[in-house]
């Protein structure tokens, strides 16, 4: 049969039947093959679990760095140039900003640099989500007929948006992470002695260094200034950089613990990024393991078929 000749969906029923005829007869390795992935599965669920809970920190940067690369391979092989369009921008921009945030000294203004881009990235993540969410549910219920769209067109419109909004939403929030652990390392100007090397006045960031212009009770034009409750003063993107996804809440100053929720009279983005819906948590750590470590286990299934001789 000239392949040439057929439509796509002649084509890939030709090559369906090719195939079929091809494995015929071979129930027994096919029944063998199943028992290897799900043996597979099982096994390397186990263990990731186990990795997770004894060493957190080094799954955390393998499964981040996994996130990163993988779709990188996928991207080139099938020619997803738009993919790996935004990919290249994405991190170009999360390298410099994770550089500058695991210097040591840490530079003044590298918070308020951190928090402005992953929060830029959350919220842009966040409303692609939303419409690729959208488009998703009207395609579903044939909404897409009222604007002479093709059901399938509509579709894959929805799930694009709807995978890079929570693609790089996962990105953002591991990237924030990690870097809120470097910069909790270096910031601040608490010593091992207990007592802090420099005083600040009340008119100083305790972060930056910088002067404060706008009063604890003002209405800032950019931004406002805060006072924690150890009466140490901030800058609103300084504070905030600091206690980036609501992991660092203590004054940089003096390492008091604070309620970043009694402080703050609009904690956002600290709830949206502190606590996530359950289900929300888990459909991120399902993305994860999907992107990170599903390629991995079906080269491994792969693998072994080929050592046991089995097609």
């Amino acid at each position: 049969v000239d392949l040439s000749h057929l439509s796509p969906e002649e084509r890939w029923r030709v090559e369906h039947a090719r195939m079929h005829a091809k494995h015929r007869g071979h129930e027994a390795m096919h029944a063998e093959m199943v028992l290897i992935l799900i043996a597979t599965l099982v096994v390397a669920q186990l263990l990731l679990v186990q990795w997770k809970q004894r060493h957190p920190r080094s799954y955390n940067m393998v499964t981040l760095f996994q996130m990163w690369v993988v779709p990188l391979y996928f991207t080139i092989k099938l020619n997803w140039w738009r993919f790996l369009v935004i990919w290249v921008l994405f991190s170009a921009v999360t390298a410099f900003v994770t550089f500058r945030a695991t210097r040591k000294p840490l530079v003044q203004t590298t918070p308020r640099l951190v928090y402005k881009w992953f929060l830029l990235i959350y919220k842009i993540s966040y409303a692609t989500g939303i419409i690729g969410y959208m488009a998703v549910m009207f395609t579903l219920f044939g909404l897409n007929l009222l604007f002479r769209i093709k059901p399938e067109d509509a579709m894959d419109f929805g799930i694009s948006l709807l995978f890079y909004g929570l693609y790089y939403g996962v990105l953002e929030r591991d990237f924030a992470e990690m870097c809120a652990d470097y910069m909790a390392s270096t910031i601040g100007f608490y010593s091992a002695s207990g007592m802090p090397t420099k005083h600040l006045s009340d008119s100083v960031c305790a972060v930056c260094g910088q002067q404060i212009f706008v009063d604890v009770n003002e209405e800032g034009i950019i931004e406002n200034t805060y006072r924690l409750s150890c009466n140490h003063v901030f800058h609103e993107f300084c504070i905030r950089g600091w206690c980036i996804v609501g992991k660092k809440q203590t004054c940089p100053y003096c390492k008091e613990k604070v309620d970043l929720k009694r402080m703050f009279s609009n904690p956002y983005p600290f709830s949206s990024w502190e606590r996530p819906h359950v289900m929300y948590g888990q459909l991120l750590d399902w993305l994860r393991y999907l992107v990170a470590w599903q390629p991995v286990i079906i080269g491994l299934v792969q693998g072994i078929n080929y050592i046991l001789g089995l097609e």
